[in-house]
């Protein structure tokens, strides 16, 4: 997702020679991928026991390509992109009302969704203002994904294949970026669904270390019948803190080498960025998560205040329900900046107990007069944006961690954590780093000095063990009973009283004695 501006970021990657491309769309096989289907068009043969029976490959009214973007997409630039729990249909009415002209649903699993009628009507929700959609599918079987779109032709405008999911998620389920070296199975996906759907088919990728594998892989998926493709601009280890800045450089050689529509995705935080990436790269449309969850008027190309879009935004979940954990996660993006300040922590933490759409509501309506008394007041936080808190805004996400090349690998990170750990300071101030071994002894050394000032407890003078703080004896507690019962004494610190119930008895029995 979108988290930095683009910065002028030089890429030294050569693009690739149109005319000395090969005529293969797979890679060639030092890369480990076998050939690919012919570009010109012809189709890939589908598993022989496979049930499909292939189409002929011009279908009448399955517009592809560019006549599908111009037509049936009204030649969209302004794309929201497809978000898991937060893409949904309030939120796409939101953003549509401030200048998306295309959306994407949530990730849908192919699997569950064409076996579970329930989960398909929980969350696949359209509305005739929900105009143009695109239905996302994560799969990774031919047959799988083609049941699943099957449910949802009549209710999109073309299906889309997750092909660069780069979550942990998306590794243990085999699915999303995870499957960028099985291109054969991609084409089989990519397809079946082409020759089955009465809709096109388009994918989302991620790219790869070199503009030439990238651009191998994008003219593949347009030969597999990919009838457009978003390209986002990073790598899949590109993620979380690694995020870093999305490389435009391969998006414009993807752009130039294929003959289909290209979205871009990557580095939008503003209007102005959507500009620059269209002319930097030459794309057809742009595509933003990110900034589009932070401001959805985004594509307005202002900043308005966060309460104003939070209470249109919970009007339309009134409209469209949607599940709570979904409503406060937009309002939390919202409101990010604002929640950052400590004197609105009780408005954090009142949103994040909220139990229905109304507790959120009132915590808008709270908040929202919480910071007209700080503007009227002159109490303005500006942000690194030089915005006020109040404004929605896009999020830069902290790196905290950069090499001069750029950001360094999580194993370099690592490395250099764990050389940081080493280091030391002598007593006169100076800091210097050990090595492995020597930090090893001296970490032991440092264990047995502590050690040493841990309290020290006097020994029992009849065993040797540690004796009673407060025994009257210095013993410990069996060797202070063993001496008080044979000596017949009290001990006050272990409260033993043998003395004390031997004069008392002695005492009875006088008593007893005197009055026979």
């Amino acid at each position: 997702m979108e988290d930095v501006t683009q910065n002028g970021k030089s890429n030294t990657d050569s693009k690739p020679d149109e005319e000395a491309a090969p005529q293969t769309t797979a890679q060639s096989s030092e890369g480990g991928h076998t050939p690919d289907p012919d570009p010109t068009g012809a189709s890939l043969p589908l598993d022989p026991e496979s049930t499909v029976v292939p189409r002929p490959l011009s279908r009448p009214g399955k517009l592809r390509g560019f006549e599908f973007w111009r037509e049936t997409l009204n030649s969209a630039r302004y794309v929201v992109a497809p978000m898991v729990d937060q893409s949904e249909l309030a939120w796409r009415v939101l953003s549509r009302r401030h200048g998306a002209e295309l959306c994407y649903t949530p990730m849908f699993h192919a699997m569950t969704f064409s076996r579970d009628a329930w989960y398909r009507r929980e969350n696949l929700h359209t509305d005739q203002s929900d105009e143009p959609l695109i239905v996302q599918f994560c799969a990774n079987d031919p047959e799988t994904i083609l049941a699943a779109a099957k449910h949802t032709e009549s209710q999109c405008v073309a299906v889309d294949i997750n092909l660069g999911c780069p979550q942990s998620i998306a590794k243990r389920g085999h699915y999303g970026a995870f499957l960028m070296s099985e291109w054969d199975l991609i084409a089989k996906m990519v397809e079946i669904l082409d020759v089955n759907l009465s809709v096109p088919v388009t994918c989302k990728i991620r790219i790869f270390p070199t503009v030439e594998e990238t651009c191998k892989y994008a003219r593949m998926l347009e030969a597999a019948g990919c009838s457009l493709l978003t390209v986002h601009g990073r790598r899949r280890e590109q993620k979380g803190i690694y995020t870093g800045l999305a490389d435009w450089a391969h998006i414009k050689a993807v752009k130039e080498y294929v003959s289909i529509p290209v979205f871009a995705n990557g580095n939008i935080q503003y209007l102005s960025d959507v500009k620059k990436c269209i002319s930097d790269t030459g794309v057809d449309g742009v595509m933003t998560a990110e900034g589009n969850l932070h401001n959805p008027a985004l594509f307005d190309g202002v900043n308005p205040p966060a309460w104003e879009m939070s209470d249109e935004y919970l009007e339309l979940v009134h409209q469209f329900p949607c599940p709570l954990s979904y409503v406060r996660g937009h309002l939390f993006k919202m409101w990010y900046h604002t929640f950052q300040i400590e004197r609105f922590f009780s408005f954090r933490e009142m949103l994040a107990k909220a139990r229905s759409v109304d507790d959120c509501r009132e915590a808008m309506k709270l908040l929202k007069e919480k910071c007209l008394e700080d503007q009227s007041a002159g109490l303005i936080d500006l942000t690194s944006n030089n915005l006020p808190h109040w404004c929605c805004q896009p999020f830069v996400r902290p790196n905290p961690d950069r090499s001069e090349g750029g950001t360094d690998t999580p194993k370099q990170v690592k490395r250099r954590r764990e050389k940081e750990s080493r280091e030391v300071v002598d007593e006169e101030g100076n800091t210097f780093t050990l090595s492995k071994s020597k930090f090893k002894k001296f970490h032991k050394v440092q264990k047995k000095q502590v050690e040493r000032n841990f309290r020290k407890f006097e020994k029992c003078v009849g065993c040797g063990n540690p004796k009673g703080q407060r025994c009257s004896w210095e013993r410990c507690k069996a060797c202070c009973k063993m001496k008080c019962y044979k000596e017949i004494l009290d001990c006050i610190g272990h409260r033993y009283q043998f003395l004390t119930r031997a004069k008392n008895k002695q005492q009875t029995n006088n008593t007893t004695t005197t009055n026979t």
